[in-house]
């Protein structure tokens, strides 16, 4: 029973032996003296406890054993050389695996574009996306369970890289029977007055709103907290409250005439989303191409 594995070198020696039929010949393709290969086979014969090659003066010929093993040797060298050579493929086109997070939003109105151009480019790039709230997002980047993370900006953790890929703002959306519905401008004081209807508690939008209209000194009355942007739309447009939403989330609504958009004024709602990365950590190829792809369809989305 071998109780240790041999080392490569001798198995490829073994292997360059069987297929040039002499130390000499081996010792050449392989860059060694005849000696260093004579020395390798024995070394093997010894772990192995078996003969594995036949010597006839300057010919080699392999016994029942070496042909055993030898078929089993070659199938091991083919393994490696293959995952070498797939290596060097992803080195030279950002083939292989990204574990993106995004949030919920992204991952519904923004990622079903960028997945399909990103598949043109890397076809055989295995894709893991994880959805959730940028906060928990970004713990999962810090223990490098993710490679990149989209999402909102404004609290970048020390130890991470924000970059910033598009801006937009929050507007109001009723019902095109609201009552704010007809109006250009919504006053600060009707502002208490109304129930809102924001996404979770827990997540940044909803933390980015009460911080935004505290700091003007307006305390949102009532508020519902949903888990999707299609809940409040649709909640708005039956009447149940005011949405606080992205036009490029409701565009669809808006156009339809579904929904009736008005502008948080004085001042804006404005949020920045873009590309968390671990700061020690370099972007691979296939990363940088996913965000480049990702910049360029939220400009055409926004």
């Amino acid at each position: 029973m071998i109780h240790e594995l041999p080392d490569l070198r001798l198995v490829k020696a073994f292997v360059a032996l069987a297929d040039h039929g002499s130390f000499t010949k081996a010792a050449e393709v392989l860059f060694l003296t005849q000696s260093a290969v004579s020395h390798s086979i024995r070394s093997l014969e010894q772990m192995l406890e078996v003969k594995l090659v036949e010597r006839s003066g300057k010919r080699t010929a392999l016994t029942q054993e070496g042909v055993v093993f030898l078929r089993r040797c070659r199938a091991v060298v083919n393994e490696l050389e293959m995952a070498s050579r797939e290596i060097d493929a992803l080195k030279r086109w950002g083939q292989g695996r990204i574990r993106l997070g995004a949030t919920h939003t992204l991952c519904h109105y923004l990622l079903p574009t960028v997945l399909r151009e990103f598949r043109d480019c890397f076809p055989r790039c295995e894709i893991h996306i994880e959805s959730g709230d940028t906060t928990r997002l970004l713990d999962l980047l810090e223990a490098a369970k993710l490679d990149l993370v989209f999402g909102m900006g404004g609290r970048t953790p020390a130890w991470a890289r924000f970059e910033k890929i598009f801006s937009d703002q929050l507007i109001f959306v009723v019902s095109p029977t609201h009552p704010w519905a007809g109006l250009e401008e919504v006053p600060l004081e009707k502002v208490e007055e109304e129930s809102f209807l924001t996404y979770a508690r827990n997540s940044e939008t909803h933390r980015l709103i009460r911080s935004h209209f505290e700091g003007m000194g307006v305390r949102l009355r009532a508020v519902l907290n949903l888990g999707s942007m299609e809940a409040i739309k649709e909640m708005a447009r039956v009447g149940i409250g005011v949405g606080i939403v992205s036009p490029w989330v409701a565009r669809r609504e808006l156009e339809a005439g579904q929904l009736v958009g008005l502008p948080v004024r004085k001042e804006p709602l404005e949020r920045d989303w873009g590309v968390f990365t671990h700061e020690s950590k370099k972007r691979s190829l296939v990363e940088e191409t996913f965000v480049g792809i990702s910049e360029l369809t939220a400009s055409s989305l926004v």
